[in-house]
């Protein structure tokens, strides 16, 4: 119990270290690094959430398919290039005034939010995959079929689209 709180703590470092990383990192690749750290640190919270099979189609999807995206467009657009454009005065001002802003509205959110923690996380069984695929194939049975019906349309479009006329 005692572990599973300082683990939070630390994965909460990391994930926001890393996400400050990927802001203020020069090199896009670092970013994208950085990127692919923070995507861990938010699986690592899923799995104290008993959340196992949400984290790892996390860690699959994101920090493995997205960020494989992520490194081919960098490296596609050559983003290394060395390039400081100049930012105007006011353009300062109102990013300053945006981010104060951001910060005043989310320390009152937080204010009026009580932090409690659960007595044992591992008694909740929401995510795990009996619990998930019940809840799916029973209460949202018709927009799961519907979902499937409406990526069966999308690929046949895609590939009447990427078909070459023979006639």
């Amino acid at each position: 119990m005692i572990f599973s709180k300082y683990l939070f703590f630390i994965l909460s470092f990391i994930a926001i270290y890393a996400a400050l990383k990927v802001l203020i990192s020069k090199k896009p690749m670092h970013s994208v690094l950085y990127l692919t750290l923070a995507f861990f640190a938010i699986g690592g919270h899923y799995i104290l959430l008993n959340a196992q099979f949400l984290a790892v189609v996390h860690i699959i999807v994101y920090a493995g398919a997205i960020m494989v995206l992520f490194i081919y467009t960098v490296m596609l657009l050559n983003l290394n290039i060395q390039g400081e454009f100049p930012k105007s005065r006011l353009a300062k001002i109102a990013s300053a005034l945006a981010g104060g802003l951001l910060l005043m509205t989310l320390i009152a959110i937080f204010r009026s939010y009580d932090l409690k923690m659960v007595a044992d996380p591992s008694l909740n069984q929401i995510g795990l995959v009996k619990n998930l695929g019940k809840v799916l194939f029973e209460e949202y049975y018709l927009p799961f079929e519907l979902s499937s019906i409406l990526f069966l349309a999308a690929m046949v479009g895609a590939v009447m689209l990427g078909k070459k006329d023979i006639y």
